[in-house]
């Protein structure tokens, strides 16, 4: 049973609640093109991710644990790369934009069970800021952290050396919305999608894995998609 995690600002949905409810899309595509109209401002002020389930988004479903998100733009967005490294840094997008990219078509999976096949993510990839920084010898994992302030994510320092993980500046091929967690989220492709953290603000170099989020709330650490959290048959691409 999903464990729940309550705050100030909101509770999230737990995944029995959402998988329960997953057929209240199919039963909306009738009125899908009205519910579009709103589903952004909803989403924002929906800290279960219910308003998720609507129907249309190209696939995607919405999902935020607080009430609101600030939203990041050139003017004021910063990641920060810290922990055990030998250069601490802080890129604005106009540094993102400016190193190398890669481009990545793959199905995005959610463990809830929707799924968006050949997604193209564009990015960063991880392990480029990781040489930059210099990562120090005994590291283990990274941490992930949000500008919504309550989201993180953690990898083992070999999966986040993967050339299928990116800090992604585009999604289908144009900047990542606010709503899909731009403007910079992670992307772990081979990994369910709540790995992929939204708002992404500061990458830390850790001694050990830090569960996330949804992980201290009854999720997988380790979220390979097919062969974890109790599945073993969804595609892989």
């Amino acid at each position: 049973m999903t464990r729940e995690k309550h705050h100030p600002e909101g509770s999230p949905v737990g995944r029995r609640v959402v998988l329960g409810l997953l057929g209240l899309g199919a039963a909306g595509v009738a009125i899908g093109p009205y519910l579009q109209r709103a589903e952004s401002a909803l989403a924002e002020r929906d800290p279960s991710g219910l308003s998720g389930l609507l129907p249309g988004n190209n696939g995607f479903r919405y999902y935020s644990v607080v009430t609101s998100v600030p939203r990041r733009d050139d003017a004021d967005y910063t990641l920060t790369v810290g922990g055990m490294v030998e250069r601490p840094a802080a890129h604005r997008l106009a540094d993102l934009r400016a190193m190398p990219q890669r481009r990545l078509v793959k199905d995005v999976q959610c463990v809830t069970g929707w799924r968006v096949p050949h997604t193209p993510f564009e990015g960063v990839p991880l392990s480029h800021l990781l040489d930059a920084a210099g990562v120090k010898a005994g590291a283990k994992a990274v941490r992930f952290d949000c500008f919504d302030g309550e989201y993180t994510e953690s990898l083992t320092l070999e999966q986040a050396r993967r050339d299928d993980v990116l800090v992604a500046l585009r999604m289908q091929d144009n900047p990542i919305s606010h709503d899909h967690g731009g403007p910079v989220r992670l992307y772990v492709a081979p990994m369910y999608f709540y790995k992929s953290a939204k708002w992404l603000s500061g990458i830390t170099v850790t001694g050990a894995v830090e569960p996330g989020y949804w992980e201290q709330n009854g999720y997988d650490v380790d979220a390979w998609v097919g062969r974890s959290n109790g599945r073993s048959d969804e595609p892989t691409s």
